[in-house]
């Protein structure tokens, strides 16, 4: 019987998880809410993340997939009825509309082409007249393989004193993030991260928590009011302990990816998805094969390629040469193959072996 091959996953998120996050996973941990270990390892952590944010604000980390933060963000911002700026250049942008409508707000959705970034000067226009109480943004829209440049955008926005919300999911740990310039800022642990989907992370600016306590919670789960300060005072022999037992394993495999990440150096790592994201994009080109937006505006952390009516069937084919891809979202499913080359993927050698992969399916 012939070896089989380690099937390679290259997908934007779940990323594959190095052995040494495995590993960290699968140790006995401390029980949050009893053992006055668990608070400083969760002390520690919270610490490492704010370096991988490049920032001062309050960090928080919720028990649940990313989508969890998405909606907590949402849910802890917005009351019925606040006016909501939802800016919008793919899916997820657009997506930011029904959360915001699920909470009664009011959500206006600014569209621009896939293809284009969000233009500062219109985003202005929109916002001066104070007609908006929150923004919604995303960093690296992964459906078409695209990167924002949000920092003129976010300025024009704190100017305005609109609270501005960024999803950074698929980019927070592989590509500078304007954290400085957003109120808060969105990842979680299966993208660039390589670990273990389950953990949501956000930043928090002092004027979003001044918002989240003016805004009334009507979830517990899905809020992040319970959570400000909430690491400061934990402390289980004295009965101070955390809004709801934490998920002990997923945060050992998160600190061991910090650990990673942080040892690497962020510039270093930031350099590396370049790197990958360039040669995936050169293989590409001999291979005949379009990115979706301009090369200019891809992601270091995913590509996707233009591939019309076949994507269903080209992934099949490259899966059965050891090697995951993902396909289009929504209306471009069988349109686009996108190779994720994010956190642990993010490996020229990887990208080598995928688009061989791509190679044999074409």
């Amino acid at each position: 019987m012939s070896e089989q091959r380690e099937t390679l996953l290259m997908t934007p998120g779940p990323t594959a998880v190095p052995p040494s996050v495995r590993e960290a996973m699968a140790r006995p941990s401390p029980n949050p809410d009893v053992e006055a270990a668990f608070a400083d390892f969760y002390r520690s952590l919270l610490a490492k993340l704010s370096t991988v944010y490049r920032t001062d604000d309050e960090v928080v980390v919720l028990g649940g997939e990313g989508m969890l933060g998405l909606e907590a963000a949402v849910a802890s911002l917005v009351s019925p009825g606040d006016r909501v700026l939802c800016l919008a250049n793919g899916l997820y942008g657009a997506g930011f509309a029904d959360l915001v409508e699920q909470e009664g707000g009011e959500a206006t959705v600014h569209e621009v082409p896939a293809h284009s970034g969000f233009d500062p000067d219109a985003v202005a226009a929109l916002v001066d007249d104070g007609a908006f109480d929150v923004a919604t943004a995303v960093h690296c829209e992964t459906p078409t393989g695209s990167l924002n440049d949000l920092g003129e955008t976010l300025a024009v926005l704190d100017d305005a004193g609109v609270t501005s919300v960024v999803d950074a999911v698929s980019s927070l740990g592989g590509a500078p993030v304007p954290v400085e310039r957003a109120d808060v800022v969105l990842g979680a642990s299966q993208k660039c991260l390589s670990s273990p989907p389950g953990l949501s992370t956000l930043s928090v600016s002092d004027r979003a928590w001044e918002r989240v306590g003016a805004t009334e919670q009507r979830s517990l789960y899905a809020s992040i009011a319970p959570w400000r300060g909430a690491a400061d005072a934990l402390d289980p022999d004295a009965g101070d302990i955390l809004p709801y037992t934490h998920l002990s394993a997923n945060l050992q495999a998160l600190d061991a990816s910090l650990d990673r990440l942080l040892e690497e150096g962020l510039e270093a790592a930031f350099e590396r998805h370049v790197g990958a994201a360039e040669r995936c994009r050169e293989r590409g080109r001999e291979l005949g094969l379009e990115t979706v937006v301009p090369e200019e505006r891809c992601s270091p952390t995913v590509t996707a390629f233009e591939v019309e009516g076949s994507a269903r069937e080209l992934r099949r084919r490259v899966e059965s040469e050891g090697v995951v891809l993902a396909t289009g979202l929504a209306d471009r499913a069988d349109d686009v193959l996108r190779v994720g080359h994010m956190g642990y993927g993010a490996d020229l050698g990887r990208v080598e072996r995928a688009m061989n992969a791509v190679a044999a399916a074409l």
